[in-house]
């Protein structure tokens, strides 16, 4: 992709038909900016490294992709995978920002120079620094529509900075083609996009992996068509939506493996529309000088990325009667690992204190890509799913076999199984299975195909001071159809966070370059970042979908 002897790191240009904007009876042009912005996690990017008494390197460090970076290190350093173990505990923090190696290559050269232990912490400052960005973005659209509303054509042309170096420019800009234009049925689509180099800290993966940015685009787009031809806006989204079996019109005009594992955006159109319309919240600041208004916009992601994505769970019965389940993927704040506890709870009736788990090591769990893309509950999950479908059965079998009742009388309870009415603990199941030499353990794997897609909605009501442009959020309502939501309590946690994220982004955040492409306000008293009291109270809502796909259809 990247053009040589040019600052060019992509491009990439497609169109769906020529037929453009011949049909508009209305059309709106233009031009939306969006910043740099730091991951700002609480844990910065650490790591620490030595040799063990075999001479093999050991990485302990804060990363949302342990194999992946083993595999990097090996790479850089000339060694066998067997010669390197990649470990994390929980992880503070991640967004994206932790799926690049930045800390422990350096950490790995100076324990292989030295053959002694070495730390590197970066400070904020440096994470400001040396680490990689949200990509900044300038985009110019095109869009028309017919008077009665329809949409005609979608031209979207866009420069992402990728920074000094291409970390995952290419892939950013392949992402942020898709999902922001293919939510929308319409068959004339043009886009030219391009990447490109610059003198400033490099640009990586970040929560929404391009899409953020030409999603602000498309729909303040589709906004400005509505007002034009006097329909409401959601009513506007609502006649030209992809829904099922509509085809996701974009870059790829051929057969893939993204589906609609379940549906639920108008569901959440009409949550954030009729929650808007209870008039709850705050009221408006008293004076002439606010004025008041209110706005929503939607969007589409989907739940794994288009490469090759896959988990390996491995679920045992103990000896004592409890569970373990090792599996390779990292825990880093999104609950994830409470969510796979709760899978094999769920599955085994059980409760999720009785299960153990070994994680995120590549001595000691099976290979993971990692949980960035959405695909740390349904590509993980869907591995502890399988895993602990095989090992019900095995359990229900081997009881049977070891109390002469008919499998279909057995049933397992908390830490044991009921077979014809008598209680047998899953101690004494787990001693018969190791006698007959056939141990209770099962591994499973999940791919990340098919690909589900996931939907959400944003509404805000807010007061602005036509003086002096300060900005007061009344209501704050959001509404995400996740198919089966495991662990309530978590999603809203993890939505509330990108809310903060988001009006971080949008009012507070933002790097600043002099003009040799230094940073000048590399900490967080000059960068601003939202506190608790900056955030509104937001209300959070949920689709009732069940996802195709997903384990326990979430």
């Amino acid at each position: 992709m990247a053009a040589s002897g040019s600052n060019t790191a992509g491009r990439i240009s497609y169109r769906t038909s020529r037929r453009r904007l011949a049909r508009a009876e209305f059309i709106h042009e233009g031009t939306y900016t969006t910043h740099r912005i730091q991951h700002a996690h609480l844990e910065t990017h650490c790591s620490i490294t030595w040799l063990d008494e075999d001479g093999r390197l050991n990485v302990r460090t804060s990363s949302q992709t342990p194999f992946l970076t083993r595999t990097k290190l090996c790479n850089l350093l000339g060694l066998s995978i067997a010669r390197v173990r990649v470990f994390c505990e929980r992880v503070g923090g991640g967004f994206g920002g932790k799926q690049e190696v930045f800390t422990e290559d350096i950490c790995a050269f100076a324990t292989l120079k030295t053959g002694r232990p070495v730390q590197l912490e970066f400070t904020r400052e440096e994470e400001f620094v040396a680490c990689s960005t949200r990509h900044p973005a300038k985009l110019r659209i095109r869009a028309g529509t017919t008077r009665d509303g329809v949409l005609t054509a979608i031209e979207l042309s866009y420069v992402l900075n990728t920074g000094a170096y291409g970390n995952h420019g290419s892939a950013v800009l392949f992402h942020s083609t898709g999902e922001a234009v293919a939510l929308y049925r319409c068959p004339n689509k043009k886009i030219d996009a391009h990447s490109v180099y610059t003198n400033t800290v490099p640009s990586g993966a970040f929560r929404g992996y391009g899409l953020s940015q030409t999603i602000f685009a498309v729909e303040s787009a589709m906004d400005e068509l509505a007002i034009g031809i006097g329909m409401a806006p959601l009513d506007f989204r609502r006649r030209n939506v992809v829904q099922p079996p509509d085809p996701f019109i974009g870059l790829h005009d051929g057969p893939e493996d993204l589906e609609y594992g379940s549906y639920g955006l108008l569901q959440c159109m009409d949550l954030v529309e009729a929650a808007l319309a209870s008039d709850e919240g705050l009221p408006a600041p008293e004076g002439e000088e606010w004025l008041v208004g209110q706005g929503a916009a939607i969007a589409m992601i989907a739940c794994v990325p288009p490469t090759e994505h896959r988990s390996e769970a491995r679920l045992s019965l103990l000896a004592d009667g409890r569970f373990h389940l090792a599996i390779g993927s990292p825990e880093f704040g999104n609950g994830s690992t409470t969510v796979r506890q709760q899978i094999v709870a769920t599955l085994l009736h059980t409760e999720t204190s009785r299960v153990g788990f070994t994680q995120a090591d590549t001595d000691r769990t099976a290979y993971d890509t990692g949980p960035f893309g959405s695909a740390g509950t349904v590509v993980a999950g869907k591995a502890v799913e399988n895993a602990a479908l095989v090992l019900r059965d095995r359990i229900l079998d081997r009881a049977a076999k070891h109390t002469g009742v008919p499998r279909e009388r057995c049933a397992l309870a908390l830490d044991h199984v009921v077979c014809d009415g008598t209680p047998v603990p899953l101690a004494e199941i787990a001693a018969a299975g190791q006698r007959a030499g056939q141990p209770l353990e099962v591994v499973r794997k999940a791919y990340g195909t098919p690909r589900s897609v996931a939907f959400n909605c944003q509404g805000f009501r807010i007061a602005v001071n036509r003086i002096s442009g300060e900005i007061a959020i009344l209501q704050s309502v959001h509404a995400a159809d996740a198919g089966v939501v495991i662990n309530p309590v978590q999603l809203r946690g993890q939505i509330e966070g990108a809310i903060g994220q988001g009006l971080g982004s949008a009012l507070y955040e933002q790097m600043v370059f002099d003009v040799e492409g230094r940073v000048v306000n590399p900490a967080f008293r000059n960068y601003r970042i939202p506190a608790m009291a900056d955030l509104p109270r937001s209300t959070i809502l949920f689709a009732d979908t069940v996802d195709a796909f997903g384990p326990l259809g979430a």
